[in-house]
């Protein structure tokens, strides 16, 4: 059996304060070879934060930077490095390029299509990890009583994760796999909640044995499943509250009714039951369903209680987009709400499923017209080979329902199309067009109607929005298309300012300026 080649390191880049300004390019110049770095004086010019990344054709840089961090004229401090594993590893390593000088996502986009160009244009997503800061910011503006938990089946990549967890958000995992994922990330076996209606027994084993002891629940097979394979597990009940208006009323979860003989048989099962689960979807705006919803949840905790539960946590579920308006008008209607029925003084701990609100905004897709196709209108008086405006174009991208775009089949409104600018022409026509995936499949309709100009097969279109249950596995290609990460200057130092220690929270990002 053959030994496993050791793991090498190579410095690509750090992070630190100085009180020496002044002072830097010199000890840089004379230890280091830099090709990127950036740089943010504090408001009184007194001290800087930098980033660097360091020359790889460096024997020994690691060596490089700790003659440079022993300068006493330096005054060196938080100090943060980045290590990248080469070799025999189990930890991927996910660079994070880092916006400054005015460059945008626009820039980035333009810069990754002319890569493309010269390769086998793919599609490919860019992903601003700074949007995840600003969001989780947003609800902490507006919910600051609810803990967030990210539901993981949204959008699975390690590198947001990494990111929600070290800014503090709990997961909601529906599967084996998604727990092995999240652990592997670092996250505390406390902060996984396992979701779903329906979990196989060794799943619920993985569980109990992987020390995740929240589960979901909603229905008397599951808890005998439970008290089988995970008898010290704390189970929500997952409640459908029915409402006023009929498109509002939840589809998954026991009934109001049924709630009594749950608990009572979890009671004889020696289980514990700690809360409720509720869901409202996010097209609800009515204010009237939070009310009965929290008011059942309120009413399922006193049913417990009465039977000896301790009831302390509130899952008030996932109906929140990535909107901030519809965050805040949702917010307003459930604050009051929860005020009255669990008060901080109840002790009930409140949370909250959280995904396509963080992530869809964060990635945009950009994705390659493949094919073309024109469907001829009538044309009397028209030579064949002229284009009328009534012409309608059907186009095919590299990618359809059955990858980037699947949310397609979960009736999800899919953002408006935009074509890449360096394929637009000036002041040109608009047609009728549908776009199309590659499968050939009549389902696989991206774009029902839009208006487009005329394009040409190896132009550009770019959906922004596109987040959430987009990151699925291709049925055209044996990889998931490549995701670039990005994040602004001003982001990346509000990270720094806000206590992320990139060094541990997010120990498998590689965070380097960005160059053009």
């Amino acid at each position: 059996m053959s030994k496993p080649r050791p793991v090498s390191t190579s410095l690509r880049s750090f992070f630190f304060n100085t009180h020496k300004k002044d002072a830097l390019p010199e000890h840089l110049g004379r230890y280091l070879t830099a090709r990127h770095f950036l740089c943010r004086s504090d408001s009184g010019g007194n001290s800087i934060s930098c980033l660097f990344q360091i020359d790889a054709q460096l024997q020994d840089p690691t060596s490089s930077v700790l003659t440079l961090i022993r300068q006493p004229n330096l005054w060196l401090s938080d100090l943060r490095i980045t290590v990248e594993m080469k070799g025999f590893t189990d930890e991927p390593n996910y660079t994070v390029e880092v916006l400054e000088g005015g460059v945008t996502l626009d820039d980035v986009i333009d810069d990754r299509i002319y890569e493309q160009a010269l390769a086998e244009k793919s599609a490919f997503f860019v992903a601003d990890l700074g949007v995840l800061m600003r969001q989780h910011i947003l609800w902490q503006t507006h919910m600051s009583q609810v803990r967030p938990f990210y539901t993981l089946k949204c959008n699975s990549s390690p590198a947001v994760i990494q990111v929600l967890a070290a800014l503090g958000t709990g997961f909601i995992c529906a599967n084996k796999s998604e727990v092995a994922l999240v652990q592997n990330c670092g996250v505390d076996s406390e902060d996984i909640i396992y979701s779903g209606a329906y979990k196989q027994l060794s799943h619920i084993k993985h569980a109990a044995k992987s020390g995740i002891d929240s589960l979901v629940c909603d229905n008397e097979m599951e808890l005998r499943k439970i008290a089988r394979c995970h008898p010290t597990a704390k189970v929500l009940l997952q409640v459908a509250t029915a409402s006023p208006l009929e498109e509002m009323s939840m589809t998954f979860g026991c009934t109001l009714k049924n709630c009594r003989h749950l608990l009572q048989c979890a009671k004889q099962l020696h289980l514990q039951v700690v809360g409720v689960k509720f869901h409202l979807p996010v097209t609800c705006n009515n204010p009237q369903a939070y009310c009965h919803a929290v008011s059942d949840a309120r009413c399922i905790f006193d049913m417990g209680e009465e039977l000896g539960f301790n009831m302390n946590v509130l899952d008030i579920g996932g109906g929140f987009s990535h909107s901030a308006l519809q965050l805040e008008q949702t917010g307003a209607a459930i604050r009051p709400l929860l005020d009255i029925y669990f008060p901080p003084q109840s002790g009930v701990h409140i949370i909250a499923e959280l995904g396509d609100y963080y992530v869809s905004s964060s990635f945009t897709l950009a994705v390659n017209i493949i094919g073309k196709e024109v469907v001829c209108q009538d044309r009397r008086g028209q030579h064949s080979d002229e284009v009328s405006l009534n012409d309608e174009f059907l186009y095919y991208m590299n990618e359809g329902v059955y990858g980037s775009f699947a949310s397609k089949l979960l009736e999800n409104v899919i953002p408006v199309p935009i074509v890449h600018k360096k394929s637009l022409r000036v002041k040109e026509a608009v047609f009728p067009s549908s776009l199309w995936g590659p499968s050939c499949d009549r389902l696989d309709q991206v774009v029902e109607h839009c208006l487009l100009p005329e394009l040409k097969v190896g132009d550009w279109v770019i959906f922004n929005n596109m987040g959430a249950n987009s990151l699925g596995e291709p049925c055209t290609a044996t990889q998931k298309l490549p995701v670039y990460y990005i994040i602004t200057a001003d982001d990346w130092y509000s990270m720094q300012e806000g206590g992320i220690t990139l060094d541990t929270s997010m120990k498998n990002l590689l965070w380097v300026p960005y160059c053009l």
